[in-house]
């Protein structure tokens, strides 16, 4: 049995009793302070950012890029329980034995939320923080992610509007990445941003943030990441970013990059490049257009330009592993790739810290004339191996 809450109008209503200038955001911003006390100090702390609840008793957190065990525990399921409701009411979702739900806290922390018999191992919260993003690739060069060779490459890639996909596993900084990229974008473009969650701050200032929405328990429709593409295709994009492609939306993209809006760039979970391109492939594939194998590999092949491994490395660290250009398909109707940066590992540090940079394979990208004739030859400086006037 899962205990019962007050409904989402009564706690409202009480709140508002004390404090009648109060919004809905800070109403339970304040309840859920109080619920989620006992894991505020990991909260509380810019380092960690994940926090990982199994049953009441156990908790786990992420903190540069390890995971860790917590000493904090929840007094019993039932107060772990009431949290989670607290969530699903802020987040308008429903939470049952037949329902998890992916919500937000009014801070706009990612939630999943899953309850018994479902999990057997009592109720499960995971919290992914709101990390403000300040890195730009300058950031990433500083951090080791990147060299400069390659950040200057991967913002001559988006100034020329060239399709990148970045692939990596779950919490390899996919996001971080994107953002990242994006800051390469001129100011003058009309960007549409499309997330299930969204997590992306664009710097340039004219840019439309769309965000999927669940069917509701009040009878409101889902809006579907599927359903925004349509309708910013309609806003007059100059460029379309996808925070993540997880379904049939994949089509809609793929299409898109292949007809007059060149310049996207979207994640994916993929392990390598060719992983990456299969796994798009089989997203398209499960859109309701029922094309054929053979067709969606094709323009796959024909859409994608770029593919950005990334990967977290053994001492938490996350690195871009490659870069591959995509070549279209050869005689077999395979995947082609030209592997243009690789990471090359030399061990471990005294401090157990991985030695190692990402590094040119000596390959020039099919497109290496264009910043010259896009008038982008003065920006050719750590990356002029790869590119010829």
């Amino acid at each position: 049995m899962i205990p019962y809450l007050l409904p989402r109008n009564e706690v409202i209503a009480i709140v508002n009793s004390s404090r009648p200038t109060m919004n809905t955001a800070e109403i339970y911003t304040q309840t859920l302070k109080h619920f989620l006390r006992p894991i505020q100090p990991l909260m509380d702390d810019s380092r960690v950012t994940e926090v990982m609840i199994v049953g009441h008793n156990r908790i786990y957190f992420e903190c540069a890029g390890k995971i860790q065990t917590s000493e904090l525990s929840f007094a019993s399921e039932s107060s772990l329980m009431a949290g989670i409701r607290n969530i699903a009411e802020y987040s308008n979702r429903r939470i049952d034995i037949n329902h998890s739900f992916d919500g937000r806290l009014p801070g706009g922390e990612r939630v999943h939320a899953i309850v018994p018999p479902a999990s057997r191992v009592g109720p499960c919260l995971t919290i992914r923080k709101f990390q403000k993003s300040t890195f730009d690739l300058g950031k990433l060069v500083e951090r080791g992610s990147m060299t400069p060779s390659a950040a200057e490459f991967l913002s001559l890639c988006v100034q020329l509007h060239k399709n990148i996909v970045i692939s990596g596993g779950t919490g390899t900084g996919k996001t971080s990445l994107l953002n990242a990229l994006s800051t390469a974008i001129p100011e003058s473009e009309r960007i549409i941003v499309i997330e299930d969650s969204s997590e992306l701050q664009l710097n340039q200032p004219h840019t439309v943030y769309l965000e999927a929405q669940t069917a509701q328990i009040d009878g409101q429709k889902a809006v579907t990441i599927r359903d925004l593409f349509v309708d910013s295709l309609r806003m007059r994009p100059d460029r379309i970013i996808v925070g993540e492609v997880r379904r049939g939306e994949a089509l809609d993209l793929i299409q898109s990059m292949i007809s007059g809006h060149a310049g996207s760039l979207t994640t994916v979970h993929a392990n390598t490049p060719r992983d990456a391109a299969r796994r798009l492939e089989t997203l398209c594939l499960m859109n309701d257009a029922e094309l054929p194998i053979y067709v969606a590999r094709a323009q796959v092949a024909s859409a994608l330009h770029l593919v950005v491994q990334i990967a977290r490395m053994p001492d938490g660290s996350r690195r871009v592993h490659s870069i591959a250009e995509a070549c279209g398909l050869d005689e077999k109707n395979d995947y082609t790739w030209r592997d243009l940066y690789q990471f090359q590992a030399a061990g471990m540090d005294d401090q157990g810290n991985l030695k190692g940079e990402l590094v040119p394979t000596g390959l020039r990208p099919s497109f290496a004339s264009e910043p010259f004739q896009m008038g982008l030859g003065n920006q050719v400086h750590e990356s002029a191996m790869l590119f010829c006037a």
